[in-house]
């Protein structure tokens, strides 16, 4: 018989009442009724072309074909155990491969992974810089990146999606702003926004939100960034800025698979604060 036609639910019921000898008692091992059980074995003597049980006036008993295989049997339910305690133990696995970008890491995140594996001190951490950074190839476990959802990916949002402004000047740009050259921040009937030169573009442009805040903190110019990002870095108020909606935020992204890992669930919700 191919392993994808042998009919294991009614195997495991099979066992059940051939411990007991029972079927009344096997059902409330299985949570099910006595007829569901009948119907089981039953299924399984047409499958196997055998007869299991019989009654008789001291009860139910077992046939000969029943016996000659219930020892194999229950070998095989041991190896199906140890299976499963040992993709368990794969699953539980204490180190978490993460992807964050740099700047959000230094923030945000750094502080909230250290407080989990104070919690919990047998847990390890392998951080990859990037909000690109592909699953499959660094074998991550959670990705944090700055983006308008999830996607194709499972996702919880970090916080609230809110842009701050900061510092003063010329208008600062990196990749993440959706307005780099400042538009949304000029004058009434100005073409371009403050500190954009003739022909619309940035007079400063950096790589990440972490550059911006920190150039915009040096004095180079103001810059658009991520609420959550500046409160981690500058602290406080941020000069009682005021933050406003914006499309993006921070989102703890995986596959759905990587979902169903105990650690990941963990660390999520210590994150989220749902723990």
């Amino acid at each position: 018989m191919k392993r994808t036609h042998l009919p294991l639910n009614a195997l495991r019921v099979f066992d059940a009442a051939a411990r007991h000898l029972s079927f009344t008692r096997a059902a409330d091992e299985l949570a099910v009724t006595p007829a569901a059980v009948g119907q089981q074995i039953r299924a399984l003597e047409d499958v196997l072309g055998v007869v299991l049980f019989r009654r008789t006036s001291k009860g139910l008993e077992m046939t000969e074909e029943a016996g000659a295989g219930l020892a194999a049997l229950r070998t095989g339910f041991l190896h199906f155990e140890d299976a499963v305690q040992a993709m368990q133990a794969g699953q539980s696995s204490q180190v978490l491969t993460i992807a964050a970008p740099r700047e959000f890491f230094a923030a945000w995140l750094a502080p909230r992974l250290a407080a989990f594996r104070a919690a919990n001190p047998k847990v390890r951490y392998v951080i990859v810089d990037g909000e690109m950074t592909d699953f499959t190839e660094a074998n991550l476990d959670l990705a944090v990146r700055w983006t308008d959802g999830p996607g194709d990916l499972e996702g919880l949002a970090i916080g609230s999606p809110e842009w701050v402004e900061i510092g003063r000047g010329d208008w600062i740009a990196w990749p993440g702003d959706p307005d780099p050259a400042g538009r949304e921040n000029a004058p009434d009937g100005a073409a371009s926004g403050a500190g954009a030169a003739e022909d619309g573009k940035p007079l400063i442009v950096v790589a990440d939100a972490g550059q911006a805040v920190a150039a915009a903190n040096a004095g180079l110019g103001r810059a658009r960034v991520p609420a959550l990002l500046a409160q981690g870095l500058v602290g406080g108020e941020i000069d009682g800025a005021k933050a406003l909606p914006c499309r993006r935020g921070y989102w703890l992204l995986a596959p759905r698979p990587q979902w169903r890992q105990q650690k990941v669930r963990d660390l999520v919700a210590a994150l989220t604060g749902e723990s």
